[in-house]
């Protein structure tokens, strides 16, 4: 009796797993390496940009799970320093690169910036995952040339390693009414679909 219930029992186990092998070998994995604007700052985390992507992909039925690996307050350098880590715990497919508005905030230097971009995007690309990247630009109480220096950092390296480039995160949302926090930085609830929107079109094609 004892034999013949241990081989139901891994009967079953085996049927279970090639039923389920299918799903597992087609699941992806997409991972968000942000700062604020992607770690759902004072918005409630289920209205966020990248949860409202997890939703999306799931509503298309696309075999694919989200990471978020975002915090408030991250810079390129941080990012950089976290990738390596993040990129063998999470073995992902595509890496959305969402940093150095907090880097343009603080007066870094653009060539120091487009170095940790450059890193990041290197590190990716050797893994054999898809980087995309988020462009973001700053105010221009910062100078015009400071600014006209930030903002390039984002196409130049786009057009050098040849990857996806949202060229301004936050197009259609800084400049409306109720679209921004009382900070002037962050975007409201309200914002968020259009967040997602944004990046969209740059990411539909890979993960379909």
């Amino acid at each position: 009796m004892h034999t013949a219930f241990a081989y139901i029992r891994s009967f079953l186990a085996i049927t279970f797993f090639l039923i389920s092998w299918p799903a597992l070998a087609n699941q992806h994995t997409l991972m968000v390496v942000g700062d604020s604007l992607s770690a759902a700052y004072g918005v409630p985390s289920e209205t966020a940009w990248v949860q409202l992507l997890r939703d999306r992909l799931e509503a298309h039925g696309l075999p694919w799970q989200v990471v978020n690996a975002s915090i408030s307050g991250e810079t390129t350098d941080g990012g950089l320093r976290r990738l390596p880590r993040l990129l063998e715990q999470n073995e992902p497919d595509v890496v959305v690169i969402e940093l150095g508005g907090n880097d343009g905030l603080r007066g870094f230097p653009p060539n120091v910036i487009e170095a940790n971009l450059a890193k990041m995007i290197e590190l990716v690309m050797g893994t054999g995952a898809t980087p995309v990247l988020i462009g973001i630009q700053i105010p221009p109480n910062y100078g015009q040339r400071y600014t006209r220096m930030f903002s390039d950092i984002f196409p130049t390296l786009s057009d050098r390693y040849d990857v996806g480039l949202v060229p301004f995160f936050l197009e259609g949302i800084f400049d409306q009414n109720g679209m921004m926090q009382g900070d002037g930085i962050h975007p409201t609830e309200e914002a968020q679909p259009l967040l997602l929107d944004n990046v969209w079109p740059r990411l539909e094609p890979l993960v379909r």
